[in-house]
């Protein structure tokens, strides 16, 4: 099954929901109609139960440079109040939106990774990235703060050093240094960047769905003290020593088989 609007795409097949930012001629910049049609597009996915996996990607040489200013500048000299409207009316919506999608979501980044496209990159659960990928918060070059998270995900997965530097200073790190500091899971060459992020994206949607919902689930939990975090995951763990992935995947191992997950 395939959709389509003018700056969004989504295929899905076999579980796994390829999404596909598709403005490449303006680097995916989030004017109105992209915010849009992608908060359409996860809303849409995170109600499909036959969804098992998401891979997010982008078309051309950018990941998405955050938001369009063109479009914005143009809200400003209207009323500025109205043009930072956009922070609650999309990029929250947003962000909520791609947490609500239980299963494993991939995001495959090329070139720059700016601002609220950063912000939704580290909504996603595993960042594989090519070689040539760049990452900057980008706020306070334009005088402003962050916006999509950031403040909370990016301190999460750097530490609040590290988050404060980049969001501070408004540096842009490679795809090394960004592998380093663990903001993404993997670098590739640019060449091999789709075909890798598919192949992990189709793993994960051909895996034990229950148990990648569970452990999504737990991590959203993670800042519980001990004793919460042990009750969370016995909770986790009763639920799916009953599921038939388990059973399945025990039985596959006594008799030295590959199990076959059916996400149940």
């Amino acid at each position: 099954m395939s959709t389509a609007t003018d700056t969004v795409t989504v295929e899905n097949r076999d579980g796994l929901a390829v999404l596909t930012l598709a403005r490449p001629t303006a680097s995916n910049a989030l004017d109105r109609v992209l915010k849009e049609g992608l908060l359409d597009a996860l809303r849409s996915l995170a109600a499909d139960d036959g969804v098992r996996a998401v891979l997010l990607r982008a078309e051309g040489r950018n990941f998405c440079v955050g938001q369009d200013l063109a479009e914005h500048v143009t809200g400003l000299d209207t009323d500025p109040a109205i043009a930072m409207a956009t922070v609650r009316e999309h990029y929250n919506p947003l962000i909520t939106a791609l947490a609500a999608i239980r299963v494993p979501v991939v995001v495959a980044i090329q070139g720059a990774c700016v601002g609220a496209g950063l912000g939704i990159a580290l909504a996603g659960d595993i960042r594989i990235a090519g070689g040539l990928a760049t990452f900057a918060t980008a706020f306070t070059g334009i005088g402003l703060a962050s916006d999509s998270g950031l403040s909370h995900t990016l301190a999460r997965a750097l530490g609040s050093s590290r988050a404060a530097g980049l969001m501070l200073l408004g540096d842009r790190i490679d795809a090394a240094r960004a592998l380093e500091w663990g903001l993404v899971h993997r670098v590739v060459d640019d060449s091999e960047l789709d075909t890798a992020a598919r192949e992990l994206a189709a793993r994960l949607a051909a895996g034990p769905t229950a148990a990648y919902r569970e452990v999504k689930a737990l991590l959203a939990r993670s800042d519980a003290d001990l004793a919460e975090t042990l009750e969370d995951e016995a909770d986790a763990q009763q639920r799916l020593g009953a599921s038939a992935d388990h059973r399945a995947a025990v039985t596959a191992f006594l008799s030295k088989t590959t199990p076959v997950f059916t996400g149940h």
